[in-house]
């Protein structure tokens, strides 16, 4: 398992390690010769003969100034650009010993490798004036490299509108949480991570590898049946049919025993033979049978209604085993009271995209986005349940514990997606996976047949049936 920080975990880090012993000209030489490998690195694999270091006053412009001086003392043909005026002393210091090319203007010819040491991790304001002509020439690059950060890139990876896009990324010390969620996945590019001795003391989230979820893929008993694997019922449909054979085709792929649907009515007769392995059910009340499962998943598909709200407050309050509420259930909740959440016997997850996890706080999805870990986690303690807050590199929470899922694809923005995942997550805590561990298991699967989708079929053409396809495929190769 890895963890990734906060851009302010990070800068506390960094503080800590200069308090421990470590000098910060130290550090900033470990990282300065870090980011000379990775240019020069590049201009061998790219055949580029050129590099020009874009620096600020701050510590991130003293590891360019410091890589820069490594690669000119070594014979490269590099140069350094800065408009700065103030600057830092470990950067001032830094800048003294290199004896290259210094620029003050910038240049109107193109580089091979455009270096991105303008800011570091502590830049809140908008990026303009000179600074956003520096972006500029940064763009103009044939490969650019960003050093820490793209320039401009937020907490939880919000790009504003003037911030650099980078081919490749240099994270030093640690990985940074804002270089693999929304728009930090595209900014950063390729990110390696630079060990240069800054140990985080606080914990960072887990990024959940392939080997941390095959731990919950054991060699299965031969003597075994299906009463081993637990049931999942799925409580979904009726506004949109769709949704509940999403949900359902993909729990049958989870590994549960039982995968029953509990079809209303309305939905009954045209589930029937749809889904020959599903247990199917006419759904009129809350009965023994429903309760017995191991994990029930609602509302998917189900529509906005008093009535749903009536059926998941008695759920709530009679239930023992782990509700996943999606899709209208969150919505239901959001218009008719987030307070039913604290009258709950069961386990519960939600499973919010940004708009429904919005409604359910009442805050602008904006104002949602750029404090992404901490509102999952704020909300997740106040109503004791476990989140999901999807997006391209969902958060996870149980409002202690924080993950940020790795896996994923354009592929899976596709309206379903998220039907997809609910079935899989309910089957997986059916199998009797605690409902954080499910639903890192169950994101982090869904990203990986979304990832295989991708490559098989095509981002544009794949959707949810062809995500459940993959997900055998994603499962087998743990």
């Amino acid at each position: 398992m890895k963890y990734a920080f906060s851009n302010a975990q990070m800068r506390s880090a960094d503080a800590a390690t200069i308090a421990a012993g470590t000098p910060s000209a130290e550090l900033m030489e470990r990282a300065g010769s870090a980011l000379a490998r990775a240019v020069a690195d590049a201009m061998e694999r790219k055949g580029l003969c050129d590099a020009i270091f874009v620096c600020g006053g701050g510590n991130n412009g003293g590891d360019g100034f410091v890589a820069a001086r490594i690669l000119d003392e070594a014979g490269e043909d590099v140069s350094v650009l800065c408009l700065a005026e103030h600057f830092s002393a470990e950067c001032a210091a830094a800048r003294e010993r290199y004896r290259g090319e210094l620029l003050h203007a910038i240049p109107r010819r193109r580089y091979g490798v455009v270096v991105d040491c303008l800011f570091g991790t502590g830049l809140s304001r908008a990026i303009e004036g000179e600074n956003k002509a520096l972006v500029d020439f940064i763009a103009s690059g044939v490969y650019c490299i960003a050093c820490d950060l793209p320039s401009g890139l937020r907490e939880c990876g919000i790009a504003p509108e003037v911030c650099v896009r980078a081919d490749e990324t240099i994270s030093m010390g640690q990985m940074k949480q804002s270089l693999m969620m929304a728009d930090g996945v595209d900014r950063a590019g390729k990110v390696t991570v630079a060990e240069i001795g800054i140990h985080a003391a606080e914990c960072g989230a887990e990024v959940w590898e392939a080997s941390d979820v095959k731990k919950f893929f054991p060699k299965r008993a031969s003597n075994s049946h299906k009463g081993s694997y637990g049931a999942a019922s799925i409580l979904a449909g009726g506004a949109y049919s769709g949704a509940a054979f999403l949900a359902a085709g993909a729990c049958l792929k989870s590994g549960a025993g039982y995968t029953k649907l509990c079809a209303s009515e309305q939905l009954f007769p045209y589930a029937v033979g749809k889904l020959p392995a599903v247990v199917l059910r006419r759904f009129t009340a809350i009965d023994g049978d429903l309760l017995a499962s191991d994990c029930i998943a609602a509302g998917m598909g189900s529509g906005v209604s008093e009535t749903l709200y009536a059926n998941l407050a008695e759920l709530l309050g009679v239930y023992t085993g782990t509700l996943v509420l999606d899709a209208d259930a969150l919505n239901t909740i959001a218009a008719y009271g987030t307070e039913v959440l604290d009258q709950k016997l069961c386990k519960v997850i939600l499973t919010p995209h940004p708009k429904e996890f919005a409604r359910l706080v009442g805050k602008p999805v904006g104002e949602v986005l750029s404090n992404a870990v901490e509102e999952a986690k704020a909300f997740a303690s106040l109503r004791g349940v476990t989140v999901i807050l999807k997006n391209n590199r969902s958060v996870i929470t149980d409002g202690t514990r924080v993950a940020i899922n790795p896996t994923g694809s354009p592929a899976l923005a596709k309206g379903g997606s998220g039907d997809v995942l609910s079935g899989l997550l309910a089957g997986t805590c059916a199998r009797g996976v605690a409902p954080f561990d499910a639903a890192c298991v169950a994101s982090w699967l869904l990203g990986r047949a979304g990832e295989i989708a991708s490559e098989r079929i095509g981002e544009y053409a794949a959707d949810p049936t062809d995500i459940i396809a993959c997900l055998p495929e994603a499962i087998r190769t743990l």
